[in-house]
């Protein structure tokens, strides 16, 4: 067959979704995909009048009760939130609804409003994740008058913090996504799908959750008030940012989901912020009308991470909660932001080469450690540059990037990272996250044995992994070259957002051959690569980031290959399907890959 092992779904799924009038390859996609004849219509046509009402999220309205409570009390108010873009994305979203209703509810100005509804942004690398001590400590320094405080995309598990402010007299109201531990805190109100939902809301991002309970706030401010106009022009700036964040934060691309998703993309030119729009204008510079997930994930959301990750998120905050009259200090923001993104890539470049040429050849795992004396060195990329190296290894096995022994981990499909953590806890001072993906702090010269022991784990969870679950291995089908049409890369347009729960089709050619000629270097720093292969029927392919593969594949002229590939549409000249290449492999089985550890 090839290089990759085929999905495999069952045929009677496929036949029934071709009897629904489906074509055969667009019914095969949708069938590995869970869809059916009676999901068909919402699959191609979400639409946001057929989100949840928000008193499905289980304590939305005794949480809207006790914020709007302190609102008309006067009382000060203090979000608090996290540095990742779901995190920063949810504190907008309350930021804008809190402060929208107390402009309606004491006809103050915005300036004012800000100052009762004040937002609170941990430092990543100084404070950590959520509710610390040192965190804490801040909060209670920068904001001694706070009497409220509303949690988004974190707090289900700060039981003892949560405790000790609740004794300085300041309500909490938890609004999380995350899974709970055994004990929950005793927050005057707690809004989590994890704890408690209806099934089509569990999988809600930390900036979704804080969408649904922002509407039910707006909803039951204007019933109390009998004022239809409270908070009134939000509604499509907060779909937004909880679309962005659903992408950026991989959730599940389920019903719901798939709803605020697709929404904000299709109306994102008039619904975003207008700092968001600036952004992207600035990075894709591209106005066009319809975004795609692509956008989200690989334009804005890294943008906004960025900021978190290198100086301080509360940039990335000011840029969403921008005012639209502010056009000039939005388009500088977002050029700030812009250039730190800038600045991300060319540490995370140097760090992944450098890490390189650590590699230890054969190993079932790698672990980096990088000294923080290093110039070229910062720990906020540790777990990019984890995810770059996991991406270059052939085969594919878990990767930890520390700095100083603290870092992050990520793992292929089919292993555990967490659970090869937990195997090793022994030379761990701190870890948490799940199977993909994890953060690690190893204990003071512990470095050497907890390689050991993290390499034994993932030799173990090895043995149980079939080549066939390997997500580098697999591919949704096999395709011939006159097959790549510009009807099915429609067909496969329809198919957006992909993400989560439903992921780019990936397909696979075998035994092609390069055009003589057929190899272009591409962009600013050539690090695209272009191929035209001697294949008629097949289109023009992008290698994108593997520019420095051109000389590999020129060294070989005449070579037949198995490729893996996306199929999307190009609008340069006459509109034409283009494929990106996700892997390239000769077809005699050697890899061509230049990474791999010697």
């Amino acid at each position: 067959m090839g290089a990759w092992f085929e999905k495999e779904v069952a045929e009677a799924s496929v036949e029934a979704l071709a009897k629904a009038g489906m074509p055969r390859i667009a019914a095969r996609l949708l069938a590995l995909r869970g869809i059916t004849p009676e999901s068909l219509h919402g699959f191609f046509n979400p639409d946001w009048r057929n989100l949840a009402p928000p008193g499905e999220l289980d304590q939305v309205d005794e949480a809207a009760g006790v914020i709007l409570s302190s609102l008309r009390n006067g009382d000060k108010t203090v979000i608090f939130g996290d540095y990742d873009c779901d995190g920063v994305c949810a504190t907008a979203i309350m930021a804008m609804a809190l402060r929208g209703i107390v402009k309606s509810l004491f006809k103050c100005s915005e300036e004012d409003a800000a100052r009762r509804v004040a937002t609170f942004l941990p430092e990543r690398l100084t404070e950590g994740y959520g509710l610390t001590e040192a965190s804490v400590s801040r909060l209670f320094f920068d904001h001694p008058d706070v009497k409220l405080l509303v949690t988004v995309d974190n707090g289900v598990n700060a039981v003892d913090q949560i405790a000790a402010i609740t004794a300085h007299g300041v309500k909490v109201v938890v609004t999380d996504h995350h899974l709970p531990g055994e004990v929950l805190p005793a927050a005057a109100a707690l809004v989590n799908p994890k704890v408690s939902s209806t099934p089509r809301l569990s999988d809600l991002c930390g900036a979704a959750v804080a969408y649904f309970l922002a509407n039910r706030l707006v909803e039951k401010a204007r019933e109390e008030s009998g004022d239809p106009e409270v908070a009134k022009g939000l509604g499509g700036m907060l779909f937004t940012l909880a679309g962005l964040a659903t992408v950026t934060d991989i959730m599940p691309l389920g019903e719901q989901n798939r709803i605020l998703v697709a929404e904000a993309l299709k109306h994102f030119q008039h619904w975003a912020p207008v700092g968001l729009r600036e952004l992207h204008l600035r990075a894709a510079r591209s106005g066009a009308e319809r975004l795609t997930t692509r956008d989200f994930g690989f334009v804005l959301g890294p943008r906004i991470n960025a900021a978190g990750r290198l100086s301080s998120s509360s940039n990335a905050l000011r840029l969403l909660l921008c005012p639209g009259k502010d056009r000039e200090i939005s388009r500088a923001l977002a050029m700030e932001i812009d250039v730190c993104n800038s600045s991300r890539r060319s540490i995370e470049q140097r760090m992944t080469e450098a890490a390189i040429r650590h590699l230890a050849k054969g190993a079932n795992s790698q672990v980096i450690d990088f000294p923080s004396s290093d110039p070229d060195v910062h720990p906020g990329v540790s777990g990019i540059v984890a995810s770059r190296l996991m991406e270059r290894l052939d085969p594919q096995v878990p990767v930890c990037v520390l700095v100083d022994g603290k870092g992050s981990s990520r793992a292929p499909a089919g292993y555990n990272v967490r659970a090869a953590l937990a195997a090793s806890s022994a030379q761990l001072s701190q870890f948490g996250g799940h199977a993909a993906a994890a953060g690690l702090t190893v204990k003071e010269g512990a470095v050497e044995e907890f390689r050991k022991t993290f390499d034994a784990a993932c030799l173990a969870q090895a043995k149980s992994i079939p080549a066939a679950a390997c997500a580098s291995r697999s591919v949704d089908m096999y395709l011939k070259p006159a097959e790549i049409t510009l009807e099915l890369a429609e067909q496969i347009a329809r198919m957006e957002p992909f993400g989560e729960g439903n992921p780019e089709p990936v397909f696979a050619i075998s035994g092609v051959t390069l055009a003589s000629g057929g190899i272009r270097i591409m962009g600013t720093r050539g690090q695209h690569i272009q191929l035209l292969f001697a294949e008629n029927a097949m289109p023009r392919a992008i290698w994108w980031g593997h520019g420095d593969m051109a000389e590999r594949l020129r060294a070989v002229p005449g070579r037949k290959f198995d490729i893996s590939f996306t199929i999307t549409i190009s609008d340069y000249g006459a509109r034409h399907p283009e494929i990106s290449i996700v892997d390239m492999l000769p077809a005699d089985g050697h890899s061509l890959k230049k990474d791999q550890a010697t």
